[in-house]
């Protein structure tokens, strides 16, 4: 039947109306937290736990979906084209933004085409070793490299981890190729098989290994010592001037997520974080709790734009071939 003139004016109105009663109901069915890197690492472990903190706070399961390859492309992508309708989300390092100065082609904008829920952690990375190697702290690490020129290769995960290694090394003069792994967890297992002489990955990563007695840290990579190992003095401290260099974890959605979907995700966010139980877990894992809001995270993503624009500006990073 065709529409009267009243029913075609409406239209716009009613059109405009699904978005936020739909975010009142949501989430209906399993949120999908797509991890765009391997199990085992710093990002998967602070993303199950936090999917299990999350169960009881939503009337749906959070269910962590890795979806590893290309640098974190290939999940991220996934993230990039569902639905804004709240029930796929993403967990990410802030190598994400790093992405488009390193890789030769992205297919989004890691500012634009994705919406920023929520800050989850702050990323200090360790540079660490097996306790089998012949150098117990970063002096002695980087004399040994100097003496053997392109054979200590330093293992990184993603851009920041790479760009960490590099940076160190051409601050010291030292030759030391990068050695890409999926996951910290694929990182750490070579450290501590003695498979990998060196290699930066987060806190996160190393903590379940520290037990073993088989490895050791020998810098991190902020301007001050991590919590979770005091004992371990920073780069900076070890004499790498001005050497301070860390990441996040951030909570994404794909662009045009609801407003209203978000208030109730940080809602629940910030009931999660509040737990002892959930932060003990954090400070078990490695793990740094920073929750932000989306403007917090907003605001970090466009400083590390900046600073990778700089670096490449300068010369010090260049996409691959």
């Amino acid at each position: 039947m065709p529409l009267g003139r009243r029913a075609l004016l409406a239209a716009p109105a009613l059109l405009a109306l699904p978005r936020p009663a739909f975010a009142q109901g949501w989430p209906t069915r399993p949120i999908r937290l797509i991890v765009p890197y391997a199990t085992g690492g710093g990002t998967d472990l602070l993303a199950r736990a936090l999917a299990e903190a999350l169960r009881p706070l939503l009337p749906q399961p959070v269910v962590v979906e890795n979806r590893a390859g290309g640098a974190g492309v290939i999940g991220t992508e996934v993230v990039a084209r569902a639905e804004p309708d709240g029930h796929t989300l993403m967990a990410v390092v802030s190598t994400h933004v790093a992405n488009r100065y390193f890789l030769p082609s992205l297919s989004y904008d890691p500012l634009r085409d994705f919406t920023p829920v929520a800050m989850l952690s702050r990323n200090t990375m360790a540079l660490v070793t097996g306790t089998g190697q012949p150098f117990a702290d970063l002096r002695s690490m980087l004399d040994h490299a100097k003496r053997h020129p392109g054979r200590v290769g330093t293992g990184s995960t993603e851009a920041l981890s790479s760009f960490i290694g590099q940076e160190l090394a051409r601050r010291a003069g030292v030759e030391m190729p990068d050695v890409q792994y999926r996951s910290g967890g694929q990182l750490m297992n070579d450290i501590v098989a003695a498979h990998l002489p060196v290699g930066w990955t987060s806190t996160a990563s190393v903590m379940p290994h520290m037990q073993t007695g088989r490895v050791r840290v020998l810098a991190v990579s902020t301007a001050t010592r991590t919590p979770f190992f005091p004992e371990v003095a920073s780069a900076q401290e070890q004499g790498i001037a001005e050497f301070d260099l860390a990441g996040w974890v951030g909570l994404y959605g794909p662009a045009g997520l609801p407003e209203a979907v978000i208030q109730r995700l940080h809602g629940a966010l910030t009931q999660a974080f509040a737990d002892p139980v959930l932060r003990q877990r954090f400070t078990a894992m490695g793990i740094e709790p920073d929750l932000r809001p989306g403007a917090g995270l907003a605001e970090a993503a466009q400083r590390e734009d900046r600073l990778w624009a700089a670096a490449a500006a300068a010369g010090h990073i260049r996409k691959e071939q």
